[in-house]
């Protein structure tokens, strides 16, 4: 039961602890590790604070500059409101952003399936978060310090994460690579799944020689 007291508040750094502890569970010792939207600030943060456990990463349809106080306010209000109201008003509100609006009709299953995830989070664990992003750091440091294989993706048409966002993290990191999928907005794995894929498939090839001999599971 979630406490009654205080507002209850999930960071990013507390995402990526427990990524670490996934890790430590399973015995590895290494990982690409991959987010799309507030998965990649976690992937980000993650960088910052385990680099030794990141073989690579995958950044999708996110951002690395830290909240403006405008974005504070309206990540706690809302989380505020979905408290109160629950998630179904807010998924209806932001179905056409989340996905490209031609696509709400145009690929049904992906728009319910999407509509799905978002009513069936409790509203006390989105909240936490909302109210964890508006405390996100600013992880331009962190980006231009990587010196892993990197891959960004964002949806050409993404409102919330746009492709001069992608540009931006792009620059920053060192010989990263840069795939912007056309006809998707911020869930480009979802809505044009085929590219996606391809593009992380070829990704995740390049990494082959350089794993192979040195991780104890590819001998």
């Amino acid at each position: 039961m979630w406490p009654t007291f205080g507002t209850p508040q999930t960071l990013l750094s507390d995402f990526a602890r427990d990524t670490a502890a996934v890790l430590d569970h399973l015995g590895l010792w290494q990982a690409v590790i991959a987010g799309l939207s507030m998965g990649g600030q976690t992937a980000m943060e993650f960088q910052c604070r385990y680099p030794e456990l990141v073989s690579a990463l995958v950044l999708a349809d996110t951002t690395p500059i830290a909240e403006t106080d405008e974005g504070k306010a309206f990540r706690n209000s809302l989380a505020d409101r979905l408290i109160a109201e629950g998630m179904a008003g807010y998924a209806a509100e932001v179905i056409d952003k989340m996905i490209a609006p031609h696509h709400v009709t145009g690929q049904p299953d992906v728009a319910a399936h999407v509509l799905g995830m978002m009513r069936t989070t409790a509203p006390q664990g989105a909240a936490a978060a909302l109210r964890g992003r508006a405390e996100r750091p600013d992880d331009r440091q962190t980006l231009a310090a990587v010196r892993v294989p990197t891959l960004i993706v964002v949806g050409a048409e993404d409102p919330y994460t746009p492709v001069d966002q992608a540009k931006l993290m792009h620059d920053l990191i060192a010989g990263a690579t840069l795939a912007a999928i056309d006809d998707a907005a911020h869930l480009p794995n979802l809505e044009q799944p085929a590219r996606f894929n391809t593009a992380l498939l070829r990704f995740l090839d390049t990494l082959r020689p350089a794993l192979t001999g040195t991780h104890p599971l590819l001998g």
